[in-house]
């Protein structure tokens, strides 16, 4: 094994534990609906209780399979440890600042805030419907943007029938706010993804 593909990995296992600074804004709570906040943490419990153990087990089994430098099982099993571990702390981080939103329970109120159903026009009279959610939620097929999104900033405190300012690349645009209402969001549960690495190993 050269000396300079050491280094490589070495440089590569360094970046992969690099943490990326979180986008919430200092002193404000993680904001998430409940089907949000189950999907999170529901691929937490997964990753801690099925698939690092597995990884792990199949690690350790290609580490007493020879040189481990040419061994690819063991080589790849690593670099998957490094990203659950990766993707536990982010998750953990997530769920740890957590604040749970129930728009389905929230007191009638014309008033824009997370968790809404907005439609909005624009100057042109084209209409846009929006769920505003949490950072981890987001679906722009859906419509479902996050809360520090710059058209969320622009539609929250906002009422029905009130204009905002939305800055946009091409300079600054109206919005109608047409309606607000909350409503059930719904969010796809989290599904374990199948996995193409399926090395001959005996745990």
């Amino acid at each position: 094994m050269s000396k300079a593909f050491t280094k490589e990995n070495d440089a590569a296992e360094e970046l992969d534990d690099i943490e990326e600074a979180s986008p919430i804004p200092p002193g404000s709570k993680n904001y998430m609906t409940p089907h949000g906040w189950r999907r999170m943490r529901d691929e937490l419990s997964y990753l801690v209780k099925v698939e690092r153990p597995e990884v792990t087990n199949i690690v350790s089994w290609a580490a007493r399979n020879g040189d481990r430098s040419e061994n690819a099982d063991y080589q790849y099993g690593k670099r998957r440890l490094r990203e659950i571990d990766r993707r536990i702390r982010y998750l953990t981080k997530r769920l740890e600042n957590a604040e749970v939103v129930d728009p389905a329970t929230r007191e009638e109120t014309d008033q824009v805030f997370f968790a809404a159903t907005v439609t909005y026009a624009r100057a042109n009279g084209e209409e846009t419907t929006v769920r505003i959610v949490g950072l981890d939620e987001t679906d722009h097929g859906k419509g479902y943007i996050s809360w520090i999104s710059p058209v969320a900033r622009a539609l929250i405190k906002a009422r029905e029938s009130d204009t905002v300012s939305l800055a946009t690349p091409g300079g600054r645009e109206e919005l109608e706010i047409i309606e607000v209402r909350y409503e059930e969001i719904p969010i796809a549960p989290f599904v374990p993804a199948t996995s193409a690495w399926a090395p001959n190993a005996k745990k």
